[in-house]
């Protein structure tokens, strides 16, 4: 195996890792509940929620550190801002869920913590547009502009990527101005491409490697 087909391969790995944080979507569930902390919903979901989003993070990074020897041969400036995008959308992560976290030992306190339970929820899903929507937009349009002129995968997968990042940036500034929910099926949808494209990149890096 040559060392760009390890490097094209681990990249593909931990791209498809990124995904583990998916769940969350569903262990959170209860966390958005304005009665939670008097609930008797379990702490366990959120804690092992932290975990995979933690970890989402961390593969986040090493994307971008095991991509970087190959993308700054076509520009360095655009894939050193890869990774620094790349650590800043994975310590915005961190603090999200150190945010979540912090809930949890809310609930000892009972009502009168309710205030602040709420406003850390809120906090919380805020750090997630910026660190989980705005940012992989950001990543999108770099990621996909350096594939792109290095022909290095078929194009169709950086223009899909291109796409995604204006889509995924309208989804945001449609939630900022109230036009929908950030937990809504619009809002949902207009990350599809990203998504796809994220997906897609990791199969094909996986699968068949950088193009000769």
């Amino acid at each position: 195996m040559t060392a760009s087909r390890k490097t094209s391969l681990t990249a593909g790995i931990l791209y498809l890792l990124t995904f583990i944080s998916i769940p969350t979507l569903s262990l959170y569930h209860e966390i958005h509940q304005p009665a939670f902390l008097s609930s008797s919903a379990p702490s366990s979901d959120v804690v092992i929620g932290g975990i995979l989003e933690l970890l989402m993070a961390l593969f986040c990074i090493g994307t971008a550190i095991v991509l970087y020897p190959v993308l700054k041969k076509q520009n360095e400036t655009l894939a050193l801002g890869f990774v620094a995008a790349r650590v800043l959308e994975a310590a915005l992560i961190f603090a999200g869920v150190a945010a979540l976290l912090t809930v949890l030992n809310l609930r000892s306190l009972g009502a009168e913590a309710q205030v602040m339970s709420r406003g850390l929820v809120m906090l919380y899903d805020r750090l997630f547009l910026i660190s989980q929507s705005f940012i992989p937009a950001v990543n999108g349009l770099l990621l996909g502009t350096l594939l792109y002129q290095s022909r290095l995968v078929p194009r169709i997968l950086p223009i899909i990527g291109i796409i995604g990042a204006f889509t995924l940036t309208a989804g945001d500034v449609a939630v900022l101005f109230g036009l929908f929910d950030q937990r809504s099926p619009l809002s949902g949808l207009s990350a599809v491409p990203i998504a796809l494209w994220e997906f897609s990149l990791g199969i094909y890096l996986t699968v068949k490697g950088f193009k000769d």
